[in-house]
Protein backbone atom coordinates (compact mmCIF):
# COMPACT_ATOMS: atom_id res chain seq x y z
CA UNK A 1 0.00 0.00 0.00
CA UNK A 2 1.08 3.55 -0.69
CA UNK A 3 1.97 5.69 2.25
CA UNK A 4 0.07 8.94 2.69
CA UNK A 5 3.19 10.86 1.62
CA UNK A 6 3.50 8.89 -1.63
CA UNK A 7 -0.21 9.34 -2.25
CA UNK A 8 0.21 13.09 -1.87
CA UNK A 9 3.11 13.15 -4.33
CA UNK A 10 1.18 11.09 -6.88
CA UNK A 11 -1.90 13.29 -6.46
CA UNK A 12 0.20 16.43 -6.88
CA UNK A 13 1.78 15.03 -10.02
CA UNK A 14 -1.61 14.08 -11.43
CA UNK A 15 -2.93 17.56 -10.76
CA UNK A 16 0.14 19.07 -12.40
CA UNK A 17 -0.35 16.94 -15.50
CA UNK A 18 -4.04 17.78 -15.58
CA UNK A 19 -3.24 21.44 -15.13
CA UNK A 20 -0.83 21.30 -18.05
CA UNK A 21 -3.38 19.57 -20.22
CA UNK A 22 -5.93 22.21 -19.39
CA UNK A 23 -3.45 25.10 -19.61
CA UNK A 24 -4.44 27.84 -21.99
CA UNK A 25 -2.07 30.06 -23.93
CA UNK A 26 -2.55 33.64 -22.80
CA UNK A 27 -1.46 36.95 -24.23
CA UNK A 28 -1.76 40.59 -23.13
CA UNK A 29 -2.11 43.28 -25.80
CA UNK A 30 -1.49 46.79 -24.47
CA UNK A 31 -3.10 49.22 -26.87
CA UNK A 32 -4.34 52.75 -27.40
CA UNK A 33 -7.64 54.22 -26.30
CA UNK A 34 -9.88 54.21 -29.37
CA UNK A 35 -8.84 50.76 -30.65
CA UNK A 36 -10.76 48.77 -28.04
CA UNK A 37 -13.73 47.86 -30.29
CA UNK A 38 -11.47 46.85 -33.17
CA UNK A 39 -9.40 44.55 -30.98
CA UNK A 40 -12.48 43.06 -29.39
CA UNK A 41 -13.53 41.79 -32.83
CA UNK A 42 -10.00 41.00 -33.96
CA UNK A 43 -9.29 38.93 -30.86
CA UNK A 44 -12.33 36.74 -31.50
CA UNK A 45 -11.13 36.14 -35.06
CA UNK A 46 -7.59 35.37 -33.94
CA UNK A 47 -8.76 32.95 -31.22
CA UNK A 48 -10.71 31.00 -33.86
CA UNK A 49 -7.79 31.10 -36.31
CA UNK A 50 -5.31 29.98 -33.64
CA UNK A 51 -7.54 27.08 -32.60
CA UNK A 52 -7.99 25.99 -36.21
CA UNK A 53 -4.29 26.14 -37.09
CA UNK A 54 -2.71 24.90 -33.85
CA UNK A 55 -5.48 23.05 -32.04
CA UNK A 56 -4.81 25.22 -28.99
CA UNK A 57 -7.01 27.61 -27.09
CA UNK A 58 -5.76 31.11 -26.40
CA UNK A 59 -7.02 33.87 -24.13
CA UNK A 60 -6.36 37.47 -25.16
CA UNK A 61 -6.35 40.15 -22.48
CA UNK A 62 -6.55 43.84 -23.39
CA UNK A 63 -5.40 47.07 -21.78
CA UNK A 64 -6.38 50.41 -23.30
CA UNK A 65 -5.49 54.02 -22.54
CA UNK A 66 -3.58 56.98 -23.93
CA UNK A 67 -0.84 55.53 -26.15
CA UNK A 68 2.05 57.25 -24.35
CA UNK A 69 0.69 56.42 -20.91
CA UNK A 70 0.41 52.79 -21.96
CA UNK A 71 3.99 52.79 -23.22
CA UNK A 72 5.19 54.14 -19.88
CA UNK A 73 3.23 51.44 -18.04
CA UNK A 74 4.86 48.72 -20.12
CA UNK A 75 8.27 50.27 -19.61
CA UNK A 76 7.65 50.37 -15.86
CA UNK A 77 6.88 46.65 -15.70
CA UNK A 78 3.40 45.89 -17.09
CA UNK A 79 3.94 42.45 -18.67
CA UNK A 80 2.53 43.05 -22.14
CA UNK A 81 3.25 40.39 -24.74
CA UNK A 82 2.55 42.80 -27.59
CA UNK A 83 1.98 46.53 -27.94
CA UNK A 84 -0.32 48.00 -30.59
CA UNK A 85 0.00 51.78 -30.49
CA UNK A 86 -0.90 54.74 -32.68
CA UNK A 87 2.48 56.46 -32.80
CA UNK A 88 5.90 55.04 -33.56
CA UNK A 89 7.48 57.20 -30.86
CA UNK A 90 5.80 55.12 -28.17
CA UNK A 91 7.31 51.92 -29.59
CA UNK A 92 10.68 53.62 -30.09
CA UNK A 93 10.60 54.69 -26.45
CA UNK A 94 10.29 51.02 -25.46
CA UNK A 95 12.99 50.02 -27.95
CA UNK A 96 15.40 52.59 -26.51
CA UNK A 97 14.96 50.94 -23.11
CA UNK A 98 15.40 47.39 -24.38
CA UNK A 99 11.75 46.44 -23.84
CA UNK A 100 11.14 45.75 -27.54
CA UNK A 101 13.71 44.93 -30.21
CA UNK A 102 15.76 47.73 -31.73
CA UNK A 103 14.74 46.56 -35.21
CA UNK A 104 11.04 46.20 -34.32
CA UNK A 105 9.94 48.13 -37.43
CA UNK A 106 11.59 45.54 -39.69
CA UNK A 107 9.92 42.52 -38.09
CA UNK A 108 6.56 42.99 -39.85
CA UNK A 109 5.47 44.44 -43.23
CA UNK A 110 4.89 48.17 -43.82
CA UNK A 111 7.37 49.10 -41.10
CA UNK A 112 5.30 47.10 -38.60
CA UNK A 113 2.19 49.24 -39.16
CA UNK A 114 -0.62 46.96 -40.44
CA UNK A 115 -3.19 49.78 -40.56
CA UNK A 116 -3.39 53.56 -40.80
CA UNK A 117 -5.85 56.30 -40.02
CA UNK A 118 -6.13 60.05 -40.52
CA UNK A 119 -7.45 62.98 -38.53
CA UNK A 120 -10.83 64.51 -39.21
CA UNK A 121 -13.43 66.58 -37.38
CA UNK A 122 -16.58 65.44 -35.62
CA UNK A 123 -19.17 68.19 -35.30
CA UNK A 124 -22.63 68.23 -33.80
CA UNK A 125 -25.41 67.00 -36.09
CA UNK A 126 -26.19 69.48 -38.81
CA UNK A 127 -22.82 71.21 -38.35
CA UNK A 128 -24.36 74.31 -36.71
CA UNK A 129 -21.04 76.21 -36.75
CA UNK A 130 -20.48 75.38 -40.44
CA UNK A 131 -17.00 73.97 -39.81
CA UNK A 132 -15.36 72.82 -43.04
CA UNK A 133 -11.58 73.09 -42.73
CA UNK A 134 -8.70 73.72 -40.33
CA UNK A 135 -9.03 77.50 -40.63
CA UNK A 136 -12.49 77.35 -39.04
CA UNK A 137 -10.99 75.97 -35.83
CA UNK A 138 -9.39 79.30 -34.92
CA UNK A 139 -12.58 81.34 -35.28
CA UNK A 140 -13.50 83.09 -32.01
CA UNK A 141 -16.94 81.39 -31.94
CA UNK A 142 -15.54 77.84 -32.14
CA UNK A 143 -14.46 75.66 -29.19
CA UNK A 144 -12.26 72.66 -29.99
CA UNK A 145 -11.93 69.37 -28.10
CA UNK A 146 -8.60 67.62 -28.58
CA UNK A 147 -6.28 65.21 -26.77
CA UNK A 148 -3.24 66.58 -24.95
CA UNK A 149 -0.36 65.88 -27.38
CA UNK A 150 1.96 65.20 -24.45
CA UNK A 151 -0.16 62.26 -23.24
CA UNK A 152 -1.66 60.62 -26.34
CA UNK A 153 -0.89 59.84 -29.97
CA UNK A 154 -4.36 61.07 -30.95
CA UNK A 155 -3.37 64.51 -29.69
CA UNK A 156 0.05 64.46 -31.37
CA UNK A 157 -1.44 63.64 -34.74
CA UNK A 158 -4.06 66.39 -34.28
CA UNK A 159 -1.30 68.91 -33.54
CA UNK A 160 0.91 67.75 -36.42
CA UNK A 161 -2.09 67.64 -38.75
CA UNK A 162 -2.94 71.24 -37.87
CA UNK A 163 0.68 72.38 -38.30
CA UNK A 164 1.06 70.52 -41.59
CA UNK A 165 -2.21 71.87 -42.95
CA UNK A 166 -0.68 75.36 -42.89
CA UNK A 167 2.48 74.15 -44.64
CA UNK A 168 0.43 72.27 -47.27
CA UNK A 169 -1.25 75.55 -48.20
CA UNK A 170 2.01 77.39 -48.65
CA UNK A 171 2.52 78.74 -45.14
CA UNK A 172 5.83 78.85 -43.30
CA UNK A 173 6.73 77.23 -39.99
CA UNK A 174 6.21 80.64 -38.38
CA UNK A 175 2.70 80.75 -39.86
CA UNK A 176 2.07 77.23 -38.57
CA UNK A 177 3.25 78.16 -35.07
CA UNK A 178 0.92 81.16 -35.04
CA UNK A 179 -1.97 78.96 -36.18
CA UNK A 180 -1.25 76.39 -33.44
CA UNK A 181 -1.19 79.12 -30.79
CA UNK A 182 -4.61 80.38 -31.92
CA UNK A 183 -6.05 76.88 -32.22
CA UNK A 184 -5.16 75.83 -28.69
CA UNK A 185 -6.54 79.07 -27.30
CA UNK A 186 -9.88 77.67 -28.49
CA UNK A 187 -9.40 74.42 -26.53
CA UNK A 188 -11.28 74.68 -23.21
CA UNK A 189 -9.71 71.52 -21.76
CA UNK A 190 -7.09 69.05 -22.97
CA UNK A 191 -8.36 65.47 -22.88
CA UNK A 192 -6.17 62.63 -21.58
CA UNK A 193 -6.86 60.21 -24.44
CA UNK A 194 -9.07 59.63 -27.46
CA UNK A 195 -11.97 58.10 -25.56
CA UNK A 196 -11.78 60.82 -22.90
CA UNK A 197 -12.00 63.42 -25.68
CA UNK A 198 -15.09 61.76 -27.13
CA UNK A 199 -16.75 61.62 -23.69
CA UNK A 200 -15.91 65.29 -23.13
CA UNK A 201 -17.51 66.21 -26.45
CA UNK A 202 -20.61 64.03 -26.28
CA UNK A 203 -21.31 63.25 -22.63
CA UNK A 204 -20.21 66.54 -21.11
CA UNK A 205 -21.39 68.46 -24.20
CA UNK A 206 -18.18 70.52 -24.32
CA UNK A 207 -17.04 72.16 -27.55
CA UNK A 208 -18.23 72.54 -31.12
CA UNK A 209 -15.77 70.22 -32.84
CA UNK A 210 -13.69 67.19 -31.90
CA UNK A 211 -10.41 66.50 -33.73
CA UNK A 212 -9.92 62.75 -33.70
CA UNK A 213 -9.08 59.65 -35.70
CA UNK A 214 -11.34 58.71 -38.60
CA UNK A 215 -12.07 55.43 -36.84
CA UNK A 216 -13.78 57.20 -33.96
CA UNK A 217 -16.82 57.91 -36.19
CA UNK A 218 -17.86 54.26 -36.00
CA UNK A 219 -17.25 54.09 -32.25
CA UNK A 220 -19.39 57.18 -31.64
CA UNK A 221 -22.27 55.82 -33.69
CA UNK A 222 -22.08 52.47 -31.91
CA UNK A 223 -21.97 53.96 -28.42
CA UNK A 224 -24.18 57.02 -28.78
CA UNK A 225 -26.33 56.20 -31.81
CA UNK A 226 -26.35 57.54 -35.34
CA UNK A 227 -27.29 61.14 -35.95
CA UNK A 228 -25.40 62.58 -32.97
CA UNK A 229 -22.43 63.86 -34.98
CA UNK A 230 -21.39 64.58 -38.55
CA UNK A 231 -17.93 63.77 -39.88
CA UNK A 232 -16.13 66.63 -41.62
CA UNK A 233 -13.17 65.78 -43.83
CA UNK A 234 -10.77 68.73 -44.06
CA UNK A 235 -9.08 69.56 -47.36
CA UNK A 236 -5.86 67.94 -46.16
CA UNK A 237 -4.79 65.80 -43.22
CA UNK A 238 -1.96 63.67 -41.90
CA UNK A 239 -1.35 59.94 -42.33
CA UNK A 240 -1.33 58.24 -38.94
CA UNK A 241 0.35 54.83 -38.83
CA UNK A 242 -0.59 52.25 -36.20
CA UNK A 243 2.64 50.43 -35.22
CA UNK A 244 2.86 47.05 -33.48
CA UNK A 245 5.66 45.16 -31.76
CA UNK A 246 6.45 42.04 -29.76
CA UNK A 247 7.57 42.88 -26.22
CA UNK A 248 10.82 40.95 -26.19
CA UNK A 249 11.34 41.45 -22.44
CA UNK A 250 8.11 39.55 -21.74
CA UNK A 251 8.76 36.99 -24.47
CA UNK A 252 12.13 36.16 -22.92
CA UNK A 253 10.56 35.77 -19.48
CA UNK A 254 7.41 33.86 -20.43
CA UNK A 255 8.43 32.16 -23.66
CA UNK A 256 5.51 33.85 -25.43
CA UNK A 257 7.43 35.14 -28.46
CA UNK A 258 5.98 32.66 -30.97
CA UNK A 259 2.39 33.34 -29.87
CA UNK A 260 2.99 37.10 -29.85
CA UNK A 261 4.38 37.01 -33.39
CA UNK A 262 1.46 34.90 -34.61
CA UNK A 263 -0.96 37.39 -33.07
CA UNK A 264 0.64 40.33 -34.88
CA UNK A 265 1.18 38.43 -38.14
CA UNK A 266 -2.55 37.77 -38.37
CA UNK A 267 -3.25 41.52 -38.40
CA UNK A 268 -2.08 41.44 -42.03
CA UNK A 269 -4.51 38.68 -43.03
CA UNK A 270 -7.47 39.54 -45.25
CA UNK A 271 -9.90 38.71 -42.44
CA UNK A 272 -8.17 41.08 -40.05
CA UNK A 273 -7.92 43.81 -42.68
CA UNK A 274 -11.66 43.49 -43.26
CA UNK A 275 -12.27 43.84 -39.52
CA UNK A 276 -10.14 46.99 -39.55
CA UNK A 277 -12.22 48.41 -42.39
CA UNK A 278 -15.40 47.62 -40.47
CA UNK A 279 -14.08 49.84 -37.67
CA UNK A 280 -13.09 52.64 -40.07
CA UNK A 281 -9.39 51.90 -39.67
CA UNK A 282 -7.72 52.08 -43.07
CA UNK A 283 -6.38 48.67 -44.15
CA UNK A 284 -2.99 48.27 -45.81
CA UNK A 285 -4.44 45.70 -48.20
CA UNK A 286 -5.28 47.50 -51.44
CA UNK A 287 -7.83 44.80 -52.22
CA UNK A 288 -9.70 45.38 -48.98
CA UNK A 289 -9.33 49.16 -49.23
CA UNK A 290 -10.82 49.13 -52.73
CA UNK A 291 -13.81 47.17 -51.47
CA UNK A 292 -14.54 49.99 -49.02
CA UNK A 293 -14.00 53.05 -51.20
CA UNK A 294 -17.39 54.47 -50.24
CA UNK A 295 -16.48 54.39 -46.56
CA UNK A 296 -12.93 55.74 -46.85
CA UNK A 297 -13.55 59.05 -48.53
CA UNK A 298 -10.63 60.45 -50.50
CA UNK A 299 -8.63 62.99 -48.57
CA UNK A 300 -5.27 64.49 -49.48
CA UNK A 301 -2.79 63.25 -46.91
CA UNK A 302 0.80 64.05 -46.08
CA UNK A 303 3.23 61.80 -44.18
CA UNK A 304 4.86 62.86 -40.93
CA UNK A 305 8.24 62.82 -42.67
CA UNK A 306 7.26 65.65 -45.06
CA UNK A 307 7.45 68.40 -42.44
CA UNK A 308 8.75 66.77 -39.26
CA UNK A 309 11.43 64.28 -40.37
CA UNK A 310 9.99 61.53 -38.18
CA UNK A 311 7.73 61.19 -35.18
CA UNK A 312 10.83 60.91 -32.99
CA UNK A 313 12.10 64.24 -34.29
CA UNK A 314 8.65 65.76 -33.84
CA UNK A 315 8.58 64.42 -30.30
CA UNK A 316 11.88 66.07 -29.44
CA UNK A 317 11.09 69.38 -31.11
CA UNK A 318 7.40 69.77 -30.32
CA UNK A 319 6.26 67.57 -27.43
CA UNK A 320 9.12 67.06 -25.01
CA UNK A 321 9.12 69.33 -21.98
CA UNK A 322 10.04 72.83 -23.08
CA UNK A 323 9.28 72.05 -26.74
CA UNK A 324 7.22 74.05 -29.17
CA UNK A 325 3.89 72.89 -27.75
CA UNK A 326 4.84 74.08 -24.27
CA UNK A 327 6.00 77.37 -25.75
CA UNK A 328 2.82 77.92 -27.77
CA UNK A 329 0.17 76.55 -25.42
CA UNK A 330 -1.22 79.21 -23.12
CA UNK A 331 -4.47 77.53 -22.10
CA UNK A 332 -7.92 78.74 -23.09
CA UNK A 333 -8.53 82.46 -23.42
CA UNK A 334 -10.08 84.02 -20.35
Amino acid sequence: MFSSTVKSVVLAAALAVGGTALAQDRLLNVSYDVAREFYKDYNAAFVAHYKKTTGKDVKIDQSHGGSSAQARAVNDGLEADVVTFNTTTDVEFLASNGVVAKDWAKQFPHDAAPTTSTMLFLVRHGNPKNIKDWEDLIRPDVKVVVVNPKTGGNGRYAYLGAWGSVREKGGSDADAAEFISKLYRNVPVLAKGGRDATATFLQRNVGDVLITFESEVVSVEREFGKGKVDAVYPSVSITAENPVAVVQRTAAKKGSGELAKAYLDYLYSEEAQEIAAKHAIRPRSETVLNRHQEQFKPIRQFPVSKYFGSLSQAQREHFNDGGKFDQLYQGPAK
